[in-house]
């Protein structure tokens, strides 16, 4: 069962709603959520069987009226196998095209498989509707068809040292937190190309790999419930309003 939400940075406690809504929540018990959904400024899609009550949560905090449920290659990782923003959804190639489809004709975006040996892509890539990051493990050899897709530019880059870039990176347009470790070069290169604010910071007490516990779009950010009361102050820098 989810925890009993926490936020901050709600009207009541800013003059001005210079920051988002924070919620703190956990997904099948774990403080992982961003491992099991991923969403957008219109919508958040989320596994199969997931409770209709919890659904209509997470929609609230997100204020988005759309929900899509579905699996990706026949599991619940969403976060971790879907790279998303408001132009496009790029899946993993073990993604079937029954789950292709289905995405096309509900979201009305463009949706395609990665044509790639890399299944975790939400892993490797970190979007928004400026930019795109890209891990150098793809080599350069894939930006056009994220270029296609997303409908952004793609910059390829470490972060922090680390080449899985989609997990050390949460981006929205409204701003971008990082991989506590980045270095000033890179924070600003990811602001450059994001075209963002960009904070170092970690999420459920000390957790550097933030995709893992962050849902987030440019109205709200969800994060895992062990999130501390520092690292919420931290988020709300990262994300404005």
């Amino acid at each position: 069962m989810a925890t009993e939400p926490d936020s901050i940075g709600s009207y009541s406690q800013f003059n001005k709603k210079l920051y988002l809504t924070i919620h703190r929540y956990d997904i099948y018990k774990s403080p992982n959520i961003g491992l099991f959904a991923k969403a957008n400024d219109r919508m958040i899609v989320l596994p199969l069987g997931f409770a209709e009550t919890k659904k209509n949560r997470l929609k609230e905090y997100l204020e988005v009226d759309e929900q899509v449920s579905i699996s990706i290659a026949g599991t619940r990782l969403i976060g971790a196998m879907t790279v998303m923003n408001n132009n496009g959804i790029l899946l993993p190639s073990i993604a079937s095209q029954e789950e292709i489809q289905i995405l096309r004709e509900t979201t009305g975006l463009n949706v395609e498989s990665l044509k790639s040996k890399f299944t975790a892509i939400g892993n490797l890539i970190a979007t928004n509707d400026n930019g795109a990051l890209v891990s150098p493990l793809f080599k350069g050899e894939l930006d056009q068809q994220v270029r296609d897709i997303l409908g952004v530019p793609v910059h390829s880059i470490t972060v922090g040292g680390f080449i899985q870039t989609g997990s050390m990176v949460v981006a929205t347009n409204t701003g971008a937190a990082v991989h506590p470790k980045s270095t000033e070069e890179e924070i600003e290169v990811i602001s450059e190309a994001l075209q963002v604010q960009v904070e170092p910071l970690t999420i459920n007490g000390g957790v550097p790999f933030l995709s893992s516990g962050i849902i987030a779009n440019s109205k709200s950010v969800i994060a895992g419930s062990l999130t501390s009361g520092p690292e919420l102050i931290m988020l709300s820098r990262a994300f404005r309003a």
